[in-house]
């Protein structure tokens, strides 16, 4: 079995020798930069790692595994854009240093591209079945986009929402990854279900992490400013337990504290932390990331490969929800 350094090497190997044409510059060299920009690649690697459960020949999966990271970093190009975010990864992002109109027309190549890899795949059914499960994960990271900005503006989400919200906007492009791992193996229906809420259900978890380091993560090693989710006001599962849990007066502090910007920001993540704390909350959001996390690994040991042939999934999704940035 390889290990994730392996996967990530075929990753690379075949990312550079498919590249994006050079001409026109200005279409294609916004792809490359984003690429470059320090990804994990977990996505395309897990759906290597499904594969792998049932079979060796774990390049027959690269096309589909590359269609998945060129996907992932489309939606991020125009994520950008809709966030106005200036930094990708501590660098500007495409729209900063090229333009918007850049941007939309860069990710949508990107898009292209990655129907184009898929194409790849020869087996007729395996194809069909590859695009049912791109089409439909794709369309529900695009819901859970729009939700996430319909929250922006509403000030009654509930914890389900916001649950539901996560696992269609990161969550279910995981377990979408690892069901075409499945499927290009031609694994049956049983395993590529499980292997799919595996996914899933520990992507529900891997954002819950993601939520508590951006607020108690090591500045140091996060790589980014702790607290920023408490600066744009974001309502994270944080708030939404305080305000359920809380007492009325820490529930009106922390409204105050939301409705604020962020003149003094060192304050405001102080102020809001100390509600968190006093509310128990890290602990809290701790038990309801083992929750998911718990039920991801049920579905994980119903898979019906070989035990050792999980090791290396197991170990990086533990990895991932350890992680301490």
């Amino acid at each position: 079995m390889r290990t994730l350094s392996d996967i990530l090497l075929l990753i690379q190997d075949f990312n550079s020798k498919n590249p994006f044409p050079s001409e026109p510059s200005e279409l294609y060299e916004p792809c490359d930069y984003i690429l470059t920009l320090g990804g994990k690649r977990i996505r395309p690697a897990l759906l290597l790692m499904g594969y792998e459960l049932f079979r060796d020949d774990v390049e027959t999966a690269l096309p589909a595994a590359w269609a998945v990271e060129l996907f992932h970093n489309f939606s991020l190009m125009h994520d950008d854009i809709m966030d106005a975010a200036p930094l990708r990864r501590g660098m500007p992002t495409v729209h900063t240093r090229w333009s918007t109109t850049t941007g939309i027309l860069s990710g949508d190549v990107m898009l292209i591209y990655a129907y184009r890899f898929l194409s790849e795949v020869r087996e007729p059914t395996v194809l069909s079945s590859l695009l049912k499960t791109f089409n439909r994960v794709a369309t529900e990271v695009c819901e859970g986009q729009q939700l996430d900005m319909n929250f922006e503006t509403r000030g009654d989400v509930s914890i389900p929402e916001y649950l539901r919200m996560i696992e269609l906007k990161t969550a279910v492009l995981l377990g979408g990854a690892m069901e075409m791992g499945a499927l290009c193996a031609q694994a049956n229906q049983a395993d590529v279900h499980h292997l799919y809420h595996f996914g899933r259900t520990a992507g529900v978890a891997f954002q819950i992490q993601d939520d508590l380091l951006d607020t108690y993560g090591d500045p140091v090693k996060f790589g980014k400013q702790v607290g920023g989710d408490i600066l744009q006001n974001k309502k994270t599962l944080l708030v939404l337990k305080t305000m359920e849990v809380a007492s009325q007066t820490d529930q009106l502090e922390l409204e105050n504290w939301m409705a604020t910007s962020s003149d003094n920001p060192a304050e405001k993540v102080a102020a809001v932390r100390a509600i968190f704390d006093r509310n128990n909350i890290p602990t809290l959001i701790d038990t309801e990331k083992k929750h998911f996390q718990a039920v991801a690994f049920q579905h994980l040991a119903a898979i019906s490969a070989p035990e050792e042939r999980k090791t290396v999934l197991r170990q990086t999704v533990e990895g991932l929800l350890g992680r301490e940035y």
